[in-house]
């Protein structure tokens, strides 16, 4: 079969040509400065509606909105992926603060706009949500005078807006730079090689054990060495954080990821209590994998560890095609809108040093484009991370017939095309393998994420939640932040763990991102959220394409528990719903344990 030869290096010049020295950019940056005053000025004279009438005046604003956001998305989006593909682009961490700056005036301009129209009277406003031009907008506007009313002033979240910039955003920032600023030395197959933080991330899941155990310490070595950094970061970006929500009047830290997020807490509880009463499979599945590896038991470095003889890697055209020829089962529409973000170098995966750890897709509202960016060694995890990151691009694509401020969907919806996606890929990798000890090695990968999700994300919140309550009495030490999270990982993984990484809460970029509070359970919920929705896709084949679509739509308009009445017919407070979802993956613990016994 000939493999179609696509580019793992993105196309960035067809945004902006000239990367970080791009005119264009500058010029799109330069008028956005001035898109933003004309706002600020229109927005200042703009006062509390006082019947149907004002209907004029708060479209134009509205318009003036969503054309600004647009625009500081695609620049915004442009950046990201100028610092992500070179760590060491100085000029792209100039444009990002100015960027940031910029944001900073555009959102103090924004809140006031809110707060004026929070200021409406009920009677009022329901006039004004009646009108045609505004109704379908309805469910963001009853959203942004909700979440008005929950703040300061106009002036007083201006100012907080503005010390934002070179407070909170900058050491978010710092975080960046640091891992920017480090690389490990290790020995791969008889060769010493200097990497990146990302390489030496990808090595984890190394067949030679003595490399994940080299790569792991090394890497340990490595946030050690810069723990107080990593620590007095983090500290600085949850004492503003908590300091915030002081001012507001907000007691639980869990308020604005749960707002944000359009989540009950009831759903949150029923979700982690669900998954906390079933985790003895994966238990067993992880002292099975312990003893497959000769350990008695599974220390962090070996959770990846490939158990299993996988066939040959994938180059990454093959890893491509492999992608194709699943989603076309699935749809038309998802594989046609695939094949192009290949055909058009949407995607940025060579493996090379320098770049930015993780992956991640951001998109592109004026060209209607997202870009894809991970690190690629063609092993199979590498395949479902980018059918992963394709599904986030999907998601985005089946949006673009809505009005901007009702595409702008949560995290944890987020992440349901995102693992849809990547469940089409895992499963068709276990259903292709022809040999036992592939089909051993695939659903062993399978595993890895769910364990991922029922127990690491499960870390990270149970640290995150009690870091923050120690946060507010003062500063945490990076040795407390240490044991913070060995005793978040001991409880998350049930006893299964021998050697534990104290210090991932310095390895982790998700505790130092700023705009998503806890940007942890979504995660979980993205994940189970969207086997429920495969289960359905199974069963009704190519025909669901059209109902998963409609789901998506729906993604920014509703509370997460009312997508789930209406597109699934479940409530997601009950713990049952989530364990529909959970029993999916007990039987890939099953079977795993059943083919290796």
């Amino acid at each position: 079969m000939t493999i179609t030869s696509y580019s793992d290096v993105w196309d960035l010049d067809s945004i902006f040509p000239g990367g970080s020295d791009s005119p264009a950019l500058r010029s799109h940056v330069d008028q956005l400065k001035s898109q933003i005053e004309d706002f600020s000025r229109f927005v200042q004279d703009f006062t509390t509606p006082e019947g149907k009438h004002e209907v004029k005046n708060i479209n134009r604003i509205i318009d003036q909105a969503t054309e600004i956001t647009a625009n500081l998305t695609q620049a915004s989006a442009f950046v990201s992926c100028l610092e992500a593909q070179n760590m060491a682009d100085k000029k792209a961490g100039v444009l990002r603060n100015e960027l940031s700056t910029i944001n900073a005036r555009f959102s103090t301009s924004f809140n006031a706009f809110q707060q004026k129209l929070a200021l409406t009277e009920d009677h009022v406003w329901q006039g004004l949500l009646n009108d045609d031009t505004l109704s379908k907008l309805s469910f963001v506007l009853n959203e942004w005078r909700k979440k008005a009313r929950d703040k300061l002033s106009a002036e007083e979240e201006s100012l907080i807006a503005s010390l934002s910039v070179d407070g909170y955003h900058g050491w978010g920032e710092m975080y960046h730079t640091i891992v920017g600023s480090m690389s490990v030395r290790v020995n791969v197959e008889g060769e010493d090689k200097t990497l990146s933080i990302g390489q030496a991330n990808n090595l984890l899941s190394h067949e030679n054990p003595d490399v994940r155990k080299e790569v792991f310490e090394k890497l340990e070595e490595a946030w050690k060495e810069k723990e107080d950094l990593f620590a007095k970061t983090l500290n600085h970006l949850a004492g503003f954080r908590l300091s915030m929500y002081e001012k507001r009047g907000w007691n639980h830290i869990l308020k604005e990821p749960l707002e944000y997020n359009r989540m009950k807490p009831e759903t949150l509880e029923a979700m982690w209590g669900a998954i906390s009463r079933h985790k003895k499979p994966f238990v067993k599945y992880l002292e099975r994998k312990a003893g497959l590896l000769g350990k008695e038991q599974m220390d962090w470095h070996d959770l990846d560890a490939p158990v299993g003889k996988t066939a040959k890697k994938l180059s990454y055209n093959e890893g491509a095609q492999f992608i194709l020829k699943h989603f076309e089962k699935f749809g038309s529409d998802l594989s046609s809108f695939t094949r192009k973000a290949f055909e058009q170098s949407w995607i940025e995966a060579e493996d090379r040093p320098g770049k930015r750890p993780g992956g991640f897709c951001t998109g592109f509202p004026l060209s209607e484009e997202s870009r894809i960016f991970m690190t690629y060694s063609g092993t199979m995890s590498n395949v479902a991370t980018l059918a992963h990151e394709l599904g986030h691009a999907y998601h985005s694509y089946a949006l673009k017939s809505m009005h901007l401020f009702n595409r702008r969907y949560a995290m944890n919806v987020a992440e349901t095309a995102s693992t849809f996606a990547e469940m089409i890929v895992a499963d068709a990798a276990v259903r292709e393998a022809e040999k036992k000890e592939e089909k051993v090695a695939m659903l062993d990968d399978k595993l890895q994420r769910s364990v991922a999700f029922f127990m690491n994300i499960h870390a990270r919140f149970l640290f995150e939640t009690r870091f923050y309550e120690e946060r507010k009495k003062g500063l945490v030490p990076a040795q407390r932040l240490n044991k913070l999270m060995e005793e978040a990982q001991r409880e998350a993984y049930a006893g299964a763990l021998g050697k534990t990484h104290p210090r991932f809460w310095a390895s982790k970029l998700h505790f130092y991102i700023t705009g998503v509070p806890f940007y942890n359970f979504p995660y979980t919920f993205g994940y189970l959220f969207s086997l429920s929705i495969y289960a359905r896709a199974l069963e009704s084949g190519e025909s669901y394409e059209e109902k998963y679509k409609a789901l998506l739509r729906d993604t920014a308009v509703m509370t997460v528990e009312d997508l789930a009445m209406k597109h699934l017919g479940e409530n997601l407070t009950e713990e049952a719903f989530w364990e529909k979802g959970i029993s999916l993956c007990i039987k890939d613990a099953e079977e795993f344990l059943a083919l290796t016994k």
